[in-house]
C-alpha cells in the first residue's frame, strides 16, 4: 500500500529501556531490514541438531528453541501494539511476563523446523502490517505496559529485538 520510509524513532516515543533495542537496528530501509533479517536468522538455525536446539548456555537460561520461541512471542506482542495504535486505540495495553510466556510455551516439546516456520509466519505477518501504514499510523501513539509509545518505535523495536537475541545466539551457544 505504501511507500513510506519508517523514520527511527524519537526518544520521546518510547519508554528508555528499548532505546537498548532501537540503537541496534542500522540505517536503511526498515521492512528490507526485517525481511533480511528474517533470512539471516533462519540460515543461522535451519538445520541445527536438535540437540543443540535444546542447549541451554547455563543454568536457568533459556535453551535455543526459548530463544527462537521468545522471538516470536515477543514480535507478536509487537505487533499487536502496532496494530491496536495504528488504528486508534485508546486504551492502555498490558504488559507481558517474557519468562511465563516461556515456561507456558514449552518450547523444548517441539521440532526447531517447526519454530523457525512459525518465526518466519510471524515475521511475514509483521512485514505485511508494516508494508500497509502510512506516515499518520506509524506516527501514532498509545500505552503499554505503563509508557507511551509510538507505531514505528515498535517496529523499531521488533528489528533491534530480534538483533539482540539473534547476537546472544551467536555469542553465549556458539552459533555462527
Amino acid at each position: 500500500m505504501t511507500a513510506t520510509t519508517i523514520i527511527r524513532p524519537q526518544a520521546d516515543e518510547h519508554a528508555p529501556y528499548y532505546s537498548r533495542y532501537i540503537d541496534l537496528v542500522p540505517a536503511g530501509d526498515l521492512i528490507a531490514i526485517l525481511r533480511d533479517q528474517m533470512l539471516d536468522t533462519y540460515r543461522l538455525l535451519n538445520g541445527l541438531p536438535e540437540e543443540k536446539a535444546d542447549f541451554a548456555y547455563a543454568p536457568g537460561k533459556w535453551t535455543v528453541k526459548d530463544v527462537i520461541v521468545h522471538i516470536s512471542d515477543a514480535e507478536r506482542v509487537f505487533a499487536y501494539r502496532a496494530l491496536c495504535f495504528a488504528r486508534g486505540e485508546r486504551a492502555g495495553l498490558p504488559a507481558f511476563d517474557e519468562n511465563a510466556y516461556a515456561v507456558a510455551a514449552q518450547a523444548g516439546r517441539r521440532a526447531l523446523a517447526d519454530l523457525l516456520m512459525e518465526f518466519q509466519v510471524v515475521r511475514e505477518a509483521t512485514v505485511q502490517l508494516a508494508r500497509g501504514l502510512d506516515e499518520e499510523m506509524l506516527a501514532r501513539r498509545g500505552v503499554a505496559s505503563n509508557h507511551g509509545i509510538s507505531v514505528r518505535a515498535l517496529l523499531y523495536i521488533t528489528a533491534g529485538h530480534e538483533r539482540h537475541h539473534v547476537s546472544i545466539l551467536r555469542e553465549r551457544y556458539g552459533l555462527s
